[in-house]
C-alpha cells in the first residue's frame, strides 16, 4: 500500500502553483516587502471573510493572542481563563503579559473548554476568557458569552485552528471581542512560513493592536508606547490572498472526509469526536481516542499511515509551568485526553479511499492487541 501522509502540503500547493508563482513575482516586482499593499488587501479580505470589521496582520498566532491581551490592558495581577487542554501558545500569550493563566477543564466529548466549569474558575482578578476552537470545532460560545457579559469579562477567541468554522451561522473570529488566527503552513489557511492575524469589530482595539505590533508607533519614528515588532510579511500576505478563495472548498472536502471517518469507525474501542448541534467544524485535525495509543500508533506508522499526537503534554504539566502549578489540583480530563488522543490524516487532498484504508488499518491494529 502507498504511504498515506498526515497532511500533503505539496499536493495543495501544486494545485495552485501558477497563482503562487504570480504572487511571488508581484511582490518581487513591487520591491515593497514590509507593510505594503498585499498586507493591506489581505487584511480587508480576511476581515470581510470572517464577518468582522478589522484585521491586523501580525507575525504569528502566539503574537496575535498576546497583542490582543496587551491591547485590552491585561497584565500583572490579572488572571485569564484558558483551557487546560490546548497547545501551549494559548498559555504563553497570557504569561507574556504578566497575567496568570487559570486552567479550565474541557468537555471530554468535544475536547473544548467546558462552559459549566468557567464560572467556578472566576475570581475578582479574572479579566478575560480565551476559548480555543480546538481542532477546528468552535467552543460552545453562547453560554461563554453570557457568562462574560454577566461578569464583565473580555472574550478572546483562539481561532488558530478554526479558519471558516461556523457557530450558529457565524464564522469563528466574529464571536468574541477579538480573535487570534495563526497562518502556520499546516493550518486550513496556511502561509508558506509563519504568520498570524488579529480580527475584531472594535476599531479602537484594532488600532491599539496595530500600534503595539509596529514598535508602539502610529507614525514613523513616533513611539507612543513600548511595543513589539510583529508584522505579517508582505510575501506571506500575497500567498494567503491566493489561498483564501479556496478555503471554503478545502473545508468542505475536510467535512466529507470527517463524515466518512465517523461512519466507518463504529467501534467501541475508538472514542470519536462529538460535534455539538449548532456548529460546522472545519476539521483542522481529526482526533480520536484509543487505549494503548503508543502500540496502535506504531502499528499504523509501520503500515505507512502518518499519525500524530495533539497534544501529549498538557501545558500545566510542561516544564514551562510544572513548578508554578504543582500545588494545584490535577486537571484529570486534560490528563486523560493527553494519554489517549491520536490524530489521523485529513486534508484537502486526502481521498475517500485513503480514509477507508486508515479506518481498516486502525481497526486491524486495535484487534491485534485485544
Amino acid at each position: 500500500m502507498n504511504a498515506i501522509p498526515f497532511l500533503d502540503l505539496a499536493a495543495t500547493h501544486d494545485s495552485i502553483r501558477s497563482e503562487l508563482d504570480a504572487a511571488y513575482q508581484r511582490v518581487m516586482h513591487s520591491s515593497r516587502f514590509i507593510l505594503g499593499e498585499e498586507v493591506a488587501a489581505f487584511e480587508r479580505e480576511f476581515a470581510a471573510w470572517c464577518g468582522a470589521s478589522h484585521c491586523v496582520g501580525v507575525g504569528n498566532g502566539l503574537d496575535a493572542i498576546h497583542l490582543i491581551l496587551r491591547a485590552l490592558g491585561i497584565g500583572r495581577g490579572d488572571e485569564v481563563l484558558v483551557p487546560s487542554n490546548t497547545y501551549i501558545a494559548t498559555w504563553l500569550a497570557v504569561s507574556q503579559t504578566g497575567a496568570v493563566p487559570v486552567p479550565v477543564e474541557p468537555l471530554a466529548s468535544t475536547h473544548n473548554i467546558d462552559p459549566s466549569a468557567i464560572e467556578r474558575a472566576i475570581t475578582p482578578r479574572t479579566r478575560a476568557i480565551i476559548p480555543v476552537h480546538l481542532f477546528g470545532q468552535p467552543a460552545d460560545m453562547a453560554p461563554i458569552c453570557e457568562i462574560a457579559r454577566r461578569r464583565s469579562l473580555k472574550i478572546v477567541e483562539d481561532a488558530a485552528q478554526a479558519h471558516g468554522a461556523l457557530y450558529d451561522g457565524q464564522r469563528a473570529g466574529s464571536l468574541g471581542d477579538a480573535a487570534a488566527f495563526s497562518f502556520y503552513p499546516g493550518k486550513n489557511l496556511g502561509a508558506l512560513g509563519d504568520g498570524g492575524a488579529v480580527v475584531t469589530s472594535d476599531a479602537e482595539l484594532a488600532e491599539r493592536v496595530r500600534m503595539l505590533a509596529n514598535y508602539g508607533s502610529r507614525v514613523k519614528y513616533v513611539h507612543d508606547v513600548s511595543g513589539y515588532n510583529s508584522r505579517l510579511d508582505e510575501l506571506q500576505a500575497a500567498f494567503l490572498r491566493v489561498k483564501l478563495p479556496y478555503v471554503d472548498e478545502w473545508n468542505a472536502h475536510r467535512r466529507q472526509l470527517a463524515d466518512r471517518y465517523l461512519v466507518r469507525m463504529r467501534d467501541e474501542a475508538i472514542g470519536l469526536p462529538a460535534v455539538i448541534d449548532n456548529v460546522s467544524p472545519v476539521w483542522h485535525l481529526f482526533v480520536v481516542r484509543v487505549k494503548e495509543r503508543e502500540r496502535v500508533m506504531r502499528a499504523l506508522q509501520e503500515s505507512g499511515v502518518g499519525v500524530q499526537i495533539h497534544y501529549p503534554i498538557p501545558p500545566m504539566q510542561s516544564g514551562a509551568y510544572r513548578d508554578q502549578y504543582r500545588a494545584m489540583q490535577p486537571c484529570v480530563i486534560a490528563d486523560t485526553l493527553s494519554r489517549e488522543v491520536l490524530s489521523l490524516p485529513i486534508g484537502p487532498h486526502l481521498s475517500m479511499a485513503q480514509v477507508d484504508s486508515v479506518c481498516d488499518l486502525l481497526q486491524d491494529a486495535l484487534k491485534s492487541g485485544s
